[in-house]
C-alpha cells in the first residue's frame, strides 16, 4: 500500500476530529455575546466546510440552516463564500 494512502487517511482523521470541536460551541459559550465572534448560517443545500483563512480554524457546516460561531479575524473571507450569511446569534 502506497504511504500516500496513509497520509490522507490521517489527514481525514485530523479534519474530522477538528471539526467535531471546532465551530461548535458549547452551551456555555453560546449564551454569552463574544466581541471576537462573529456568527454565520448556511443557506445552501447540503453541507458546507470552510477553513479560516487567518485563524485556520475548521468551520463545519453540517446541513442548511447550521449556524457556528467565527473567528473574527476569519469574518471577512467566510463571508465571501456563497451561501453563508452573517447572523445576530446562534
Amino acid at each position: 500500500m502506497c504511504c500516500g494512502k496513509n497520509r490522507a487517511m490521517v489527514s481525514q482523521k485530523r479534519v474530522a476530529s477538528l471539526t467535531s470541536r471546532v465551530g461548535q460551541p458549547t452551551p456555555a459559550f453560546a449564551s454569552r455575546p463574544r466581541n471576537n465572534i462573529a456568527y454565520f448560517e448556511y443557506t445552501g443545500k447540503t453541507a458546507l466546510t470552510v477553513v479560516g483563512p487567518v485563524s485556520g480554524v475548521t468551520y463545519r457546516f453540517p446541513r442548511p440552516g447550521s449556524r457556528v460561531a467565527v473567528d473574527l479575524r476569519d469574518q471577512k473571507r467566510v463571508g465571501e463564500v456563497p451561501n453563508l450569511a452573517r447572523v445576530g446569534s446562534l
